[in-house]
């Protein structure tokens, strides 16, 4: 309970990661919320640049190569699959607790587990044990991913109403940018513990475990949340056009889930997350094996980095494009120009253009990173800005099983392929044609979109004002603000 008591001494000071204690004074600068965001996305975007990991951790024991009993790339594959499930199940089962503790709480969490996440790993890597690597980079590293990918959204949405695609694409763009810092400051760990008897994983991990969590409890306790009913001076909700299906009301997280907009939505991040991601978790071996011989690892290392430059462009660039093309529009040139690029790559691979490679892959995940800055704006236009930390991270779902599907895709068939005597160079072809056909079918999901049925709206009741003189009639005050977790409470009550 973070509400303030009114006894004889006086109302008590709220604690140091309660909401009521980061509830902005008058004059905040908006813009000073940004760093904030960027500071705990960058740091969880590493997972991105896991595939940098992938062939040292295969070769613990045997140092220079791979020996009786390391791990194969399949098992070092598990641990983003792992990380992303647990993102998204918990994004779905603690968005509601991040919107009512706010992002001082939820950001120290999930500085908490990110860090512990590494340092766990560590030590499993140090004793050899895949299972407890997985509990620590996947199980607990994963909650650290989700509450800490979730935990500015809202905030920002709340703060920049009048640019909401510019605000998700802001706090996601650090995300996929991550990898950019996280690929060359592994390497650079990596090369500066190896030794004739470690190849410098272990403390590589170790290392950054302590710098993510330091960073990420700077960001946390630099948020700040707007004043209940806070808006932007001369700014009003827009009205509903063809090209931006906005809305002033408000959907609740449970009744959002009983709307079919909700799955087709749940359906285009799914496949699009699918589509992308598989490459990403690839990226340093797959463009390794498809130019043999003239890319080497530090090569592939350089490629994974540019990958996540245009991840992270692409979360800026797609959502701030989203407020004038609609979003609508904007996952429909996602799903129209994205399968026509993974077509290309296989072509890329036949005439051995490494440009042209390198050139669609960077597009594909453009638009990959673009989804998922886009899709809170879309959900805040669908369903109402109050509860969309809340049913986004619900909608995170799709992306737990995307994690799962994407990369077990591209390596299932990878290795079914090589084992039937297909050339590594080849064996990601099929996958390529397969993806394109995933997003057409994204594309009939998102044209389906239509504006929420009135049924489903909160009452007029309801609304923020409404909900504020309740919340100050139940604590006795009046004449006077209320924190905005006061109001949360009354409504739940309610």
């Amino acid at each position: 309970m973070t509400t303030m008591s009114m006894g004889h001494e006086g109302p008590a000071r709220p604690g140091l990661l309660s909401r009521a204690r980061i509830v902005a004074r008058p004059g905040f600068k908006r813009w000073l919320v940004v760093p904030c965001a960027l500071a705990i996305h960058l740091c969880i975007g590493q997972v991105y640049a896991l595939s940098v990991y992938k062939i040292p951790l295969t070769q613990v024991l045997g140092i220079s190569s791979s020996a009786a009993g390391d791990w194969t790339q399949g098992q070092i594959a598990s641990l983003f699959q792992i990380a992303i499930v647990f993102l998204g199940l918990s994004a779905a089962f603690g968005g509601k607790w991040v919107e009512r503790v706010g992002p001082r709480t939820s950001g120290f969490v999930a500085a908490c587990c990110w860090g512990a996440a590494f340092l766990i790993a560590a030590f499993a890597i140090s004793i050899h044990n895949i299972w407890l690597l997985r509990l620590g980079y996947g199980v607990v590293g994963g909650c650290g991913l989700g509450i800490g990918y979730i935990t500015p959204v809202s905030t920002l949405i709340k703060w920049f109403p009048d640019r909401r695609g510019l605000a998700t694409g802001l706090a996601i763009m650090g995300f996929g940018g991550g990898a950019i810092i996280a690929s060359p400051f592994s390497k650079w760990l990596m090369d500066l513990y190896s030794s004739p008897t470690s190849t410098g994983v272990i403390a590589a991990f170790a290392t950054m475990g302590v710098v993510y969590i330091t960073v990420m409890m700077a960001g946390a306790f630099g948020f700040r949340v707007p004043p209940a009913g806070w808006k932007p001076a001369g700014w009003t909700e827009p009205v509903a056009t063809k090209r931006h299906m906005s809305t002033r009301r408000s959907v609740s997280p449970g009744e959002a889930i009983k709307t079919p907009q909700f799955y087709l939505l749940w359906l285009v991040l799914l496949l699009n997350v699918t589509a992308g991601i598989g490459i990403l978790e690839q990226a340093s071996p797959m463009i390794q094996d498809v130019f043999a011989g003239r890319v080497t690892a530090g090569g592939a290392a350089v490629f994974v980095m540019v990958l996540s430059l245009f991840n992270m462009g692409g979360r800026f660039f797609w959502s701030w494009a989203s407020d004038s093309l609609g979003r609508k529009r904007t996952y429909a040139v996602f799903f129209l120009l994205g399968p026509i690029l993974y077509a290309t790559i296989p072509f890329a691979n036949r005439i051995n253009s490494l440009f042209l490679f390198a050139a669609c892959t960077c597009l594909i995940i453009s638009m990959y990173g673009g989804g998922f800055a886009t899709i809170p704006a879309y959900l805040s236009d669908v369903f109402g800005t109050r509860n969309v930390g809340a049913i986004h991270g619900r909608l995170l779902t799709a992306w737990s099983v995307a994690g799962l599907l994407g990369p077990a895709l591209v390596n299932g068939i990878r290795e079914r392929l090589i084992a039937g005597g297909v050339a590594p160079s080849d064996a990601y072809n099929p996958t390529m044609y397969l993806m394109a056909g995933l997003l057409l079918v994204a594309l009939v999901a998102d044209l389906l979109v239509r504006p929420v049925a009135a049924r489903h709206y909160l009452p007029e009741a309801e609304d923020e004002g409404a909900v504020i003189a309740a919340a100050q009639r139940q604590a006795g005050v009046t004449g006077a603000a209320v924190v905005p977790e006061v109001a949360a409470e009354a409504e739940t009550s309610a």
